[in-house]
């Protein structure tokens, strides 16, 4: 029987390790980009700064202390330098992959700080292992600039856990559209028609704005902004605008809102302001070939008809009005049950004097 050479004797009171064995160690020595560890092997274990963390940035030395115990996995039993490398970070990270399917396979929420935005979305770190959610499943709205959620706590559900393939996916989307659906259920049972309620612009149209009214849309449309003209929404409202308004009708799930306020309404006291006979002045608003309308108030407007601009005959309005130009003349009808006013400029005009011919007739 041949003897032991004391090479051989050393290496078999060392225990054997394999790729992919977990091994716990102790830190002997910690430089800011690496930590060595004593695994009770014939060589050290090394632990580089990209397989401790995800922070590329982060010092070791800040991380662990010489003398902590550290759990890790075998990646190399012989880095090509004679020494065992080592991973904390995939450990961990196929720990955190058994909690996210746990979370995954319970439909559990689970909250996160964003580590990173991508052109595609967001990541997010679960005990190592990394949740991608998409851009579309950020919120219920398109988001253009994902940015001011970098570093962020967040709330997600994994609605794909398919680790083989590297996709592990959060849906946060769905979440925010649970709670909407309660906050619309509690809104909707609390108001009614006629409410008054403040609410935040959220979209604005070329029909009309969007009012968060925190739970629920109500659409404003252009009609109801005002009892004036609105020539366009995006002239009045700006996205994030608190505004009052009141419920006008209320369809399922659909609401209508309106500024219209009926103590508002300036027909209200029209029939004095307005009666026939009154001098009043006003704009022109638009033009047709029979006539002009001229605003008197913010939704009042009368009619000038064309016979009625001059005492000279007047092919059409646009010949001597334009649009903005500010007129006076007299009410010459008021019928406030069609809420019709006529005017005429030409009954301010001075009576026309008889020619010289029909003056030596007479």
């Amino acid at each position: 029987m041949s003897e032991l050479s004391f090479e051989q004797m050393l290496d078999e009171s060392f225990k054997t390790i394999r790729n992919g064995e977990v091994v716990e160690g102790t830190v002997i020595d910690v430089k800011p980009d690496e930590i060595i560890l004593n695994i009770g092997y014939k060589a050290d274990g090394i632990i580089t700064r990209n397989e401790y963390s995800n922070d590329s940035n982060l010092d070791l030395t800040t991380a662990v202390n010489i003398g902590d115990q550290v759990t890790a996995k075998v990646m190399k039993v012989n880095d090509g330098e004679g020494q065992v490398l080592l991973t904390y970070k995939r450990l961990l990270a196929e720990k955190g992959n058994k909690r996210l399917e746990e979370a995954f396979n319970n439909h559990e929420v689970l909250t996160a700080k964003v580590a990173q935005v991508l052109d595609g979305g967001l990541s997010v770190i679960v005990e190592e292992a990394r949740v991608f959610i998409p851009a579309s499943l950020v919120s219920n709205t398109y988001e253009k600039d994902l940015s001011k959620y970098d570093g962020q706590e967040i709330e997600f559900v994994i609605s794909e856990f398919n680790p083989r393939r590297r996709r592990i996916i959060g849906d946060r989307k769905q979440l925010i559209l649970a709670r909407r659906a309660e906050l619309q259920k509690e809104l909707l049972e609390r108001i009614q028609i006629g409410d008054v309620i403040e609410g935040t612009v959220k979209n604005v149209t070329d029909f009309g704005a969007f009012i968060d009214l925190g739970g629920a849309d109500g659409l404003l449309h252009i009609s109801e902004m005002s009892w004036g003209r609105v020539e366009s929404p995006k002239k009045e409202f700006n996205v994030g605008d608190t505004v009052r308004v009141f419920i006008k009708d209320i369809n399922g799930t659909k609401i209508a809102l309106s500024m219209k306020f009926p103590e508002d309404n300036p027909w209200n006291n029209a029939s004095e302001k307005f009666a026939a006979g009154n001098i009043v002045n006003g704009k022109v608003a638009r033009m047709t070939d029979f006539g002009a309308f001229v605003e008197l108030a913010p939704g009042v407007d009368a009619l000038l008809h064309v016979s009625q601009i001059a005492r000279e005959h007047i092919e059409k309005p646009a010949d001597v009005l334009k649009v903005g130009q500010e007129i006076e003349a007299k009410i010459v009808d008021f019928n406030e049950d069609e809420k019709k006013i006529s005017l005429s400029m030409k009954a301010l005009l001075p009576a026309a004097e008889p020619d010289a011919e029909n003056a030596e007739e007479e």
